[in-house]
């Protein structure tokens, strides 16, 4: 794998922190839910499903 792609991978880890860090857990920490799953669940797991399809292209697409 090339440096730039390594980079790529750091840079998504870098945001994953930034976004599982508490000022933005608490944005999303509220009583109201979305067709009976609480905002919260929903924010964790769709940046968790993000990050994961992200890092599979950039590891998929540019594995040599």
């Amino acid at each position: 794998m090339k440096k730039r792609h390594i980079q790529k991978l750091i840079v998504l880890g870098i945001g994953l922190w930034m976004l599982f860090n508490v000022p933005f857990i608490l944005l999303c920490n509220s009583a109201d839910a979305f067709f009976g799953i609480p905002f919260f669940y929903i924010y964790l797991f769709s940046i968790w499903i993000l990050a994961v399809l992200i890092s599979f292209l950039i590891i998929h697409k540019y594995n040599e």
